[in-house]
């Protein structure tokens, strides 16, 4: 049975930092394509990062410089370190797995960054 489980969002002031972890199960996590994705209130999921089997990153540009995506295929675990948070990435984050057709999700794992 695939799973894949979020944790480590929270509130959080302005300016500060969280890590998201995903812990994966069910599959073969070293060869698929991890990303996380967010989705705000009222707005439509978009992606924030994403990392594939030979650790190549990609970024979405508001996250640049701020959030950093890493894996660790040993513990079947994908990460996302967020710093310098600001209240617009309040969210819902998710995990995805993909590779080819297979496309996998979490449940999610709610970020608030307020004052």
């Amino acid at each position: 049975q695939v799973q894949l489980v979020e944790s480590g969002g929270g509130l959080v002031q302005p300016g500060g930092s969280l890590r998201l972890s995903c812990e994966a199960s069910g599959f073969r996590f070293s060869i698929y394509f991890m990303s996380w994705y967010r989705q705000a209130p009222g707005k439509q999921r978009e992606l924030v990062a994403g990392i594939d089997s030979l650790t190549n990153t990609n970024y979405a540009d508001s996250m640049k410089g701020r959030f950093t995506i890493s894996r660790d295929n040993a513990k079947n675990t994908v990460y996302l370190q967020m710093n310098s948070l600001k209240p617009e990435d309040t969210a819902v984050y998710y995990c995805n797995a993909m590779l080819g057709v297979r496309s996998y999700w979490g449940q999610g794992t709610q970020v608030t960054v307020s004052s």
